[in-house]
């Protein structure tokens, strides 16, 4: 298995249909509550350990989505709310390393449970004509919404599997 994707690299090729983004929403709904499961019994040494060689600690990770969600968020309702808008790209690298992400992860989780409270109230009002919305990402190009959708029920797995696999191999 690749550490740095334990899940693989975002794909899909399909239609994305009302069923498939209903399953993605799912996913962004019970995250908070996966993430707070899979990190609850670690230790400050435990969040302080790198996922991989060179990786991000648990605890970086757990800021790094709440980071990474209030963007996403954001642009969503861009998309929503503007004709093509084109959206910042931040440097995930250099805010993994803010001071704010040596606070106690309950602050991050905490946020989270809010944050997709409102974005999945949000995703789950979208109609058909809502998913085919886009805005330009500077280093990717053209995103529809249904397929961002895909991309943040993708990255929070992929984020949540950074901890539980780093878990399973250290026997934690």
């Amino acid at each position: 298995m690749d550490n740095r994707y334990p899940i693989g690299k975002f794909e899909f090729h399909d239609e994305i249909t009302v069923d498939v983004t209903n399953a993605w929403i799912n996913d962004i709904e019970m995250l908070p509550r996966l993430l707070r499961e899979a990190v609850k019994d670690l230790s400050e040494d435990q969040l302080d350990t790198p996922y991989r060689t060179e990786g991000w600690t648990v605890r970086q990770v757990v800021h790094h989505l709440a980071d990474s969600h209030i963007n996403a968020y954001v642009r969503f309702k861009l998309a929503l709310s503007e004709e093509t808008p084109v959206i910042k790209p931040y440097d995930e690298v250099k805010w993994a390393e803010f001071p704010d992400n040596k606070l106690p992860i309950t602050i991050s989780l905490n946020l989270l449970e809010a944050l997709h409270i409102r974005w999945t109230k949000l995703l789950r009002s979208l109609s058909s004509e809502d998913l085919k919305k886009t805005f330009i990402h500077p280093d990717s190009g053209e995103v529809t919404v249904g397929k961002n959708i895909g991309i943040y029920s993708w990255h929070g797995r992929h984020h949540l599997a950074h901890i539980t696999s780093l878990c399973n191999r250290k026997g934690w």
